[in-house]
């Protein structure tokens, strides 16, 4: 696997093998380009469910909020919030992305994911932020920020099954708002381990 650098990113931008949509050149990077924020963030309630129960549907977990162009959204210390990024992207079936925070804004404390940084080949959609302030104050986030950046891995070779596949059961194609977490689903796919019978 080979990390792609600025000529190959730009190269896979024009002729439409990789789409960031909208998409700046000044956001282009040695080896990524930079995503900014989104203007929506979706945020646990905690007084509606005793806890979080990963094997059922829980719709009011978590409510969608929209902060206008110059407001702030206040990410508390401790605080876990969900975010995306204002960037649509789309993968071809033989590049990898990873997302990484921008390191500015991790010397402040924000983590903008636990463990959703990968992308896998033949993804669509907005990129889900799993925002945390692990600051002791309280952090401003604004739409329009650059808040991580993403670069391109080349694989040895083209997959047979990219994301979205019907087969996969891709729980996040095509998504355009943060999007609570679909975990559930496995579950009710049968895609959870069982223990094997005893004789």
């Amino acid at each position: 696997m080979s990390v792609l650098s600025d000529r190959d990113i730009r190269a896979a931008l024009e002729d439409g093998r990789v789409r960031i949509e909208p998409y700046d050149a000044h956001d282009l990077q040695p080896s990524s380009v930079d995503l900014h924020l989104d203007r929506s963030f979706r945020v646990f309630r905690n007084n509606r469910y005793a806890f979080i129960d990963v094997r059922a549907p829980q719709p009011d977990l978590t409510e969608l909020l929209t902060i206008a162009d110059d407001e702030p959204f206040i990410l508390h210390p401790g605080e876990f919030v969900l975010g995306q990024t204002n960037e649509w992207v789309e993968l071809p079936n033989d590049l990898v992305a990873r997302l990484e925070g921008k390191s500015s804004l991790g010397r402040l404390g924000l983590l903008i994911h636990s463990t959703a940084g990968y992308v896998d080949p033949g993804w669509k959609g907005n990129l889900t932020l799993e925002l945390s302030n692990v600051a002791n104050l309280p952090i401003a986030l604004y739409y329009g920020m650059r808040i991580g950046q993403i670069s391109f891995f080349r694989m040895s070779s083209p997959v047979d099954r990219p994301y979205g596949s019907p087969e996969l059961g891709s729980k996040y194609q095509g998504q355009s708002e943060p999007t609570a977490s679909a975990f559930h689903r496995d579950f009710d796919a049968g895609r959870v381990t069982e223990d094997p019978p005893r004789s």
